[in-house]
């Protein structure tokens, strides 16, 4: 197949974009390769795909533009007839959108709304994108379903996040585009961001500075190790999302349709306290954080706890890596990366 993968340079999109070509897929990747966290690991990311595709044979592409340019996606779609469409590009982070709310408006609300009518107008078979955890915001009703309602976002990020869902479902009752959303629970491992707590503990605990715990560590998440990621979007996107022929307009279930629209929940479904997550990282590196208690930063959560029967049921989803495993995978790469 011919695939598109927005935000191919980013943490997500790159793995997915290197699985796709391994597979014999034909990846046309696109990206701004922005400055939110250094370009130079992303450029890194970028030229592994490179390498990748060359020693596979594979058909790769690379399209370096934003999302919110209207005539470059215009473009894109006019060069190209894809059989799939993955949508991972988006401006990330929680806390930055608190002082850069623009930001999250032209990325995730103008870019998707470009890319939506690149897929319609180019009748594309199947769009899958992203979502996030975030869009829980309030509720405390554990584990997260996508049966349960999703209206009150704690932060900007999950609130255009959740209007992706909604335009998507708008697009999908309106056009007959099939469209799937997947609600990411706290990815993490080897290429990973910069600005999540991962990356960010390890290198603090290697140069001997403290560690920011929010919330003084009682936090819980439910950490899911890429490759548990990329398995479960690679599944997804293969199976084109169809109407529901058990959906009730006077009972909406909110993760279903009679359009051809789903959302799932991809996580570990095994949420760890925070501190357990840190004395892994420690037993990798074989040294002590200093940890820095803060109460809960604005906009955060205190825990996450997906429920993932239904991805399972769809498409036989099994995350396998435990986080110790998955910790000192990327602790490894870490070292071997930025050789400490």
């Amino acid at each position: 197949m011919k695939v598109l993968v927005t935000g191919a340079a980013g943490f997500i999109g790159f793995h997915l974009a290197k699985s796709l070509l391994l597979r014999g897929d034909e990846v046309v990747g696109f990206d701004a390769v922005n400055s939110y966290y250094d370009p130079a690991l992303k450029e890194a990311r970028l030229g592994l795909l490179e390498q990748t595709a060359s020693q596979t044979s594979s058909g790769y592409s690379f399209i370096r533009a934003d999302l919110a340019d209207r005539a470059q996606v215009e473009a894109c779609f006019a060069d190209h007839r894809f059989d799939r469409v993955i949508h991972l590009a988006a401006q990330a982070g929680v806390r930055h959108s608190v002082d850069h709310p623009h930001d999250y408006v032209q990325s995730n609300l103008v870019g998707f709304a470009n890319i939506l009518e690149g897929c319609r107008h180019s009748g594309t078979p199947h769009l899958t994108y992203a979502s996030t955890s975030s869009v829980y915001g309030a509720n405390t009703r554990m584990p997260f379903s996508e049966h349960h309602g999703v209206n009150h976002p704690l932060q900007l990020y999950a609130a255009t996040k959740r209007a992706n869902e909604l335009m998507a479902h708008a697009y999908s009752h309106m056009f007959a585009l099939p469209t799937t959303g997947l609600r990411f629970f706290t990815v993490y491992g080897p290429w990973g961001r910069p600005d999540m707590a991962l990356f960010l503990f390890t290198k603090n605990i290697l140069e001997g500075k403290p560690i920011p715990v929010f919330n003084y560590g009682k936090h819980s998440r439910d950490f899911t190790y890429i490759d548990d990621i990329v398995e479960g979007v690679l599944r997804v996107s293969d199976k084109i999302a169809e109407p529901d022929g058990t959906w009730r307009a006077d009972a909406p279930d909110p993760a279903t349709s009679n359009a051809p629209f789903r959302i799932y929940n991809i996580g570990n479904n095994s949420p760890v306290e925070l501190g357990t997550y840190i004395e892994a990282i420690e037993q990798e590196l074989g040294r002590k954080a200093e940890r820095q208690l803060l109460p809960l930063q604005k906009g955060d959560v205190p825990d996450t706890f997906a429920d993932v029967s239904e991805l399972v049921a769809a498409v036989n989803y099994k995350p396998a890596t435990p986080v110790r495993t998955g910790v000192a995978r990327f602790v490894q790469w870490y070292r071997e990366y930025y050789r400490v």
